[in-house]
């Protein structure tokens, strides 16, 4: 049960629920999509704003990734710049806090607006992925640097402008955060509208096969050619058979080919690689050469990968449950419905955790439909969540 000093320090974050909705729908009507550099600029000083009261923000330069382009050239990606906000670093306990500010909606999408589409069920971009969960972490640290214990713990905020693309600039920055961190709390919207926590989470790779094969004329004398569009489609069958009940492997987009009357010499093809276990990403690892070097003897065409496993597979393992026990405990004494599911999606909290820290990585809102249209969030899960991450700082604090 709750503490007359634990009552006290959640007393606060009730009847918000206004002033935190009013705060993502602010957000979530600036257009921050991965590439929308412009938008992401303003979200960041939004944010830097919100959260300057609270401890010292900065805004960290981004370093561009690399991407094969449809010609199959590398090309620079640049990113835009991550929010970094740190209070007491030397105190004896330290959490790291990670959210993101980027959505999977670029600057042309036509979801652009929120709106309550029914009560207390806000559709709009980005509202549960994770404007929400932004709101909720800075409410939740609001009330926890009221608390008695506060001084005991040191706390790291990083906001990142490339989650929803695997986090090709920040997760350096998010490794070495968790080095120096003892528990990790990551705002990703809730596994389920009822409030289910991401427990155990597959790893993923994202991955693009350029293929060089031979021009020909493809009714004088085909035979010269080697078509680099039919290896991509046996390359993206050879890599479909590889799917098993601890992997996953999904063939997304081919680009190549021209004229008809054309042998095609180029192609690249893209998949997504999803494995379970660390046995399983090895294992996909080899059978992915082995499928590549398959093709190209078989079809006399050479083929470059470009790409890794970017978000390694999350067991729930004893690291994992020790933090996990904690969210439990402090959901039940706030009467709040407490579960965990598997589940094949990732985020920054599987690269978190393959650093050794344990991380509960859906503290986000309540909500639901993500990556489509149709994103809603539960206004109330606000101050339900809010609550939830400050009776855990403070207990984390406290131990």
């Amino acid at each position: 049960m709750l503490t007359p000093a634990e009552t006290k320090l959640l007393a606060p974050i009730e009847g918000t629920d206004a002033v935190m909705v009013a705060q993502v729908q602010a957000w979530a009507a600036i257009n921050s999509g991965s590439d929308n550099l412009p938008g992401l600029a303003l979200q960041a000083e939004a944010l830097a704003h919100a959260f300057a009261p609270l401890g010292r923000a900065e805004l960290l330069e981004a370093a561009p990734s690399q991407v094969v382009a449809a010609d199959g050239a590398l090309r620079q990606r640049p990113h835009g710049r991550h929010l970094r906000v740190v209070q007491r670093p030397h105190a004896p306990v330290q959490v790291l806090l990670t959210g993101h500010m980027d959505t999977v909606y670029p600057a042309d999408h036509p979801f652009q607006t929120t709106r309550f589409d029914a009560p207390g069920h806000l559709n709009g971009p980005g509202v549960a992925d994770m404007k929400g969960g932004i709101a909720i972490m800075l409410a939740a640290l609001t009330a926890f640097e009221r608390s008695p214990c506060a001084n005991h713990l040191g706390w790291t905020v990083l906001v990142t402008s490339d989650e929803e693309i695997a986090s090709p600039s920040s997760d350096p920055i998010l490794r070495e955060a968790a080095r120096a961190a003892q528990w990790g709390l990551t705002y990703e919207p809730s596994n389920l509208p009822d409030g289910t926590l991401a427990g155990a989470r597959w790893g993923s790779g994202n991955f693009a096969a350029t293929i060089t094969g031979r021009a020909a004329h493809a009714g004088r004398d085909p035979e010269n050619g080697r078509n680099a569009v039919a290896a991509a489609c046996d390359l993206a069958l050879r890599l479909e058979a590889l799917i098993g009940p601890d992997l996953r492997v999904n063939p997304a987009r081919i680009d190549g080919g021209g004229p008809n009357n054309v042998v095609p010499a180029h192609a690249v093809l893209r998949f997504n690689s999803r494995p379970r276990t660390a046995e399983a990403r090895a294992h996909a690892e080899a059978a992915i050469a082995q499928a590549i070097a398959a093709v190209e003897a078989a079809r006399d065409v050479s083929i470059r990968l470009h790409g890794h496993f970017a978000r390694p597979p999350k067991p729930l393992d004893a690291t994992q449950q020790r933090l996990f026990s904690v969210v439990e405990t402090a959901a039940c004494d706030l009467g709040q419905h407490y579960a965990t599911r598997e589940t094949g999606g990732v985020c920054d909290g599987n690269n978190l955790a393959a650093e050794g820290l344990p991380v509960v990585d859906t503290l986000g809102a309540r909500g639901g439909l993500i990556h489509s249209p149709q994103e809603y969030m539960l206004a109330d899960s606000l101050v339900e969540r809010a609550a939830l991450s400050a009776l855990l700082l403070h207990r984390l604090a406290a131990a």
